[in-house]
């Protein structure tokens, strides 16, 4: 046997040289096992037996295979001699002297330390009556033997270990070998640590630990993990696999003979399972960290200590390519850090496991649930790339797949695959134990479906699978003519948008009547896609496919509103699409991607559609970029009305624009408002929306945190990035720019169908704002410190473009704030012709002369408004 350590010192011809080593094992009380220092792999070892001296043997289990053999119990003191030397010795530096061999073993001293100083271990277990001196063959000029013999009988004169009364019957274990149920044996333990002693390590991750106090001997395998191991050949010898003595050997280090603590957690098929605790560290997670071991997902459900601990250890020693790891490549090693993690926004749910993602590069790209399989018969998302499934060809009964993207999608924190394995709607895929290719989050995914299976949820259930009927009516003339009454009758009606055929046809599904249909949008005229006819190809008309992609982004896959107002000789369904506030044939006319009908006139969206478009055709947006205004004879349509009506309310003016735009609230609904914005707040501060996640979008009602750390209601008018989304607050009519983490859903019994909007727009009667930028700030500031948050009254005058016109009174002196702007030269009258309104013009007219001959203001260098001075921003 090669020796654990060479010479201390040159010996002398009579004595035996001086060795060291580090002590593995204690095999009894006169036999130990020596090591050397690890270099490049498990170091030698040697048993070494002490002296002259003998100490009890251990108990020995009956030779397996063999009926007549028994076990053989403990000699009395001989555990205790064992523990004696364990608990001394292990692990610790000591150093020997061979003085003979007999029969391969190697007789010798043995003290603690580096040299002869030490404790002598022989003379120590002989002092505690723990051991014997061997006597025959005594000879008289051995002081180390003599001394034994004086040890020996001061300890029987104290009646110490085995000299003691009684025979030590009581210190005999009684050893349970086997154990008749391992499974309600490991269950009675409630998963509490209970002290062990390590006695034999198989492999890096099998064990045979001592149980105490009860002294059951059980072989447990670390749960959640795999060692390499030594495998068994036909003629009896062991093959190692890779590192597999290496991995045993950094446990044996460790764990051999230790006293521990261990949690058995798990007994599936008679194997228990557990985790082994020591005061310097969790040993499974070690081996993993080291790259002595690899996860294996069958035993990673019953780990305690938290599975996410053990992905991280292997994870570590894959990325340092340590040992079992060396050669590893990660699936996604060849995808860029953007395309591994990214923000995306959902366009389509193909099926349970599929969706299609719409990239902020504004690129397609279809995301597969990473290790699920759903059963076969939107918003913005957080993907994480688990890895790239290649493409595989057909084979025999199978089909081909495209090389397929799978990755772990998140949505406001929550994992899809996740919640769809909880409610039973998929299963976990199980893979070979070498198959990396598996979703970051597989413990979790186990872990779902433990517990989906353990309540019967979904495909685990039990119960029959209820049968859903949908009848398709998209064209069918005579069905959709049943139907169209009930429609009509119900008002607006719930629907999912199932699928997009252009910017203004669209496939939906009707939940409560279990029907889908085809709904054409009302009002509008969408740009044509290409489409076959009899007479061949019809082409695209331009921005065709940026309509249908833009009501594709809004709309699909969402539950929207439907109110149907009629249908068409096919069978289709016409009618007006809500989504979330917005009105679908209102959105496109307002992004110039469609024309407003001439069949809107009659509806109570006209009005609305026409100064959307107005403003889309003065702009020349899309489809009105080649738009000329053809030249019209102004025709100005008198009034009948023969004098004006004044019906002065009470309003209370919250928001002034840089153009003179106002925002007033109703001094009636003031009241219901407050009331709102009280149970509203207090309804939050009860359960305070979770920071960033909510994922705003255009034309979405929310709630906003204002700067005084209030949250007020409000709608999303811009996103630009989530740092940046534009919200106008409407009930007070002001705008801004907050981070994504100030918004959050609106609670449902705080929406506009509650209480509408408070704050409307109006803007001055009969006057015209200077456009020369420093006459309006005048105005504009003037204005604020006269009525801005504070009661006024006022009264319609006529309507405008986008909102209506009106005179507004102080409240208290009941006086014009519109003519005191023109008397004070700030503004310029704007001439009506309507005859009912002739009196109030001419009013104005009087006051803005006084003004001009006083030169105050804007006519402080005479009347600009001559017909040459266009350049200067006026005209008349």
């Amino acid at each position: 046997m090669a020796s654990v350590s060479g010479p201390a010192q040159t010996a002398s011809a009579s004595a035996p040289p001086l060795q060291r080593g580090i002590v593995k094992m204690v095999l009894s009380g006169c036999a130990i096992i020596v090591r050397g220092q690890p270099r490049g792999g498990p170091p030698p070892e040697r048993q070494i037996n002490l002296s002259n001296i003998r100490a009890g043997a251990l108990a020995r289990r009956a030779a397996q295979g063999q009926p007549e053999s028994k076990d053989t119990p403990d000699e009395p003191w001989a555990f205790q001699a064992r523990e004696f030397l364990r608990k001394k010795l292990i692990g610790k530096e000591v150093c020997f002297t061979v003085e003979y061999k007999n029969m391969h073993r190697e007789y010798g001293m043995v003290y603690l330390g580096k040299d002869t100083t030490g404790e002598n271990i022989a003379e120590s277990l002989v002092s505690e009556g723990l051991a014997t001196v061997r006597r025959e063959g005594f000879r008289g000029n051995n002081p180390e033997q003599a001394r034994l013999c004086d040890l020996e009988d001061q300890s029987k004169a104290s009646k110490k270990g085995l000299w003691s009364e009684g025979g030590g019957a009581q210190t005999i274990r009684n050893i349970k070998y086997t154990i008749e149920n391992p499974r309600n044996f490991v269950d009675s333990l409630h998963q509490k640590p209970i002290n062990a002693i390590i006695e034999h390590v198989r492999d890096g991750s099998v064990v045979r630990a001592l149980l105490l106090p009860d002294y059951y001997l059980v072989t447990v395998m670390l749960s959640g993990i795999k060692c390499p191991t030594f495998k068994r050949e036909a003629d009896g010898t062991e093959t190692p696999e890779p590192f597999a003595a290496e991995a045993r050997f950094f446990t044996e280090s460790r764990l051999l003979q230790r006293d521990v603590q261990i949690i058995l957690e798990s007994c599936p098929n008679q194997i228990i399972l557990g985790t082994i605790l020591h005061p310097n560290g969790n040993i499974t997670e070690l081996l993993l960290k080291e790259g002595f071991a690899r996860c294996v997902d069958w035993s990673m459900a019953v780990y305690t200590q938290g599975a996410e601990k053990l992905r991280a250890a292997e994870r570590s020693a894959k990325e340092r390519k340590v040992r079992i790891w060396k050669d590893y490549v990660a699936p996604t090693a060849n995808l860029d850090q953007k395309d591994r993690q990214f923000v995306a926004k959902v366009m389509q749910v193909v099926n349970a496991d599929a969706m299609v993602v719409k990239l902020n590069s504004g690129e397609y790209k279809t995301i597969h649930l990473s290790s699920i399989r759903p059963p076969r018969n939107e918003g913005e998302v957080n993907v994480t790339v688990d890895y790239i499934r290649a493409a595989t060809g057909p084979g025999e009964g199978t089909p081909a797949f495209p090389e397929r993207t799978c990755a772990t999608v998140t949505i406001g924190g929550i994992n899809i695959a996740e919640a769809l394995v909880s409610k039973g709607l998929a299963t976990v895929i199980r893979y070979r134990q070498d198959d990396d290719q598996r979703s970051s989050h597989y413990d979790e995914l186990l872990a779902a479906e433990a517990r989906a299976i353990k309540n019967g949820k979904g495909l685990h259930s039990k119960k029959e699978v209820p049968i859903h009927r949908v009848a398709d009516i998209s064209g069918e003339t005579q069905k959709a003519k049943q139907f169209l009454p009930f429609l009509q009758r119900a008002g607006r009606s719930e629907a999912v948008v199932e699928y997009v055929f252009s910017g203004s046809r669209l496939k939906l599904y009707m939940p409560k009547e279990t029907c889908l249909i085809t709904f054409l949008l009302a009002g509008i005229e969408c740009p044509r896609s290409s489409r076959n006819t009899p007479g061949g190809m019809q082409v695209a008309e331009p921005f065709s496919d940026e309509a249908m992609l833009f009501t594709k982004e809004l709309v699909l896959q969402r539950e929207v509103e439907v109110e149907v107002e009629s249908m068409d000789k096919a069978g289709n369904f016409i009618g007006w699409l809500h989504i979330e506030g917005v009105n679908l044939s209102v959105a496109l006319v307002e992004n110039a991607l469609s024309k407003v009908h001439f069949t809107a006139e009659r509806s109570a969206y006209y009005k609305t559609l026409v100064a959307a478009e107005e403003g889309c055709r003065q702009r020349k947006e899309k489809i009105w970029a080649n738009y000329e205004e053809k030249p019209v004879e102004e025709v100005v349509h008198l009034s009948e009305e023969k004098e004006r009506v004044a019906n002065y309310k009470p309003v209370y003016v919250t928001e002034i624009t840089d153009t003179l735009h106002f925002y007033a609230q109703d001094v009636e609904t003031g009241s219901q408002l407050e009331s709102l914005m009280e149970t509203m707040r207090a309804e939050i501060a009860a359960q305070p929306p979770v920071e960033g996640s909510y994922s705003p979008r255009r034309g979405d009602y929310c709630i906003a945190k204002f700067a005084d750390g209030e949250w007020y209601r409000a709608r999303v008018e811009k996103v630009e990035s989530p740092a940046k989304v534009h919200v106008f607050y409407i009930d007070y009519g002001n705008r801004e720019v907050v981070s994504s983490t100030r918004l959050a859903p609106i609670p449902p019994a705080f929406s506009t169908r509650t209480l509408p909007v408070q704050a409307t727009e109006y803007t001055f009667a009969f006057i015209q704002v200077p456009q020369d930028e420093d006459a309006r700030a005048d105005v504009v500031d003037c204005v604020v410190r006269d009525i801005q948050n504070t009661q006024c009254l006022l009264n319609v005058e006529y309507s405008g473009a986008t909102c209506p016109h009106v005179t507004i009174q102080f409240g208290d002196t009941k006086e014009d704030v519109g003519l005191g702007l023109v008397k004070e030269g700030l503004v310029m009258v704007d001439v009506r012709k309507e005859k009912h309104l002739q009196k109030m013009v001419t009013e104005y007219l009087n006051s803005q002369e006084s003004a001009k001959s006083a030169r105050l203001n804007i006519w402080r260098y005479g009347d600009f408004r001559a017909d040459d001075a266009d350049e200067f921003g006026y005209s008349r």
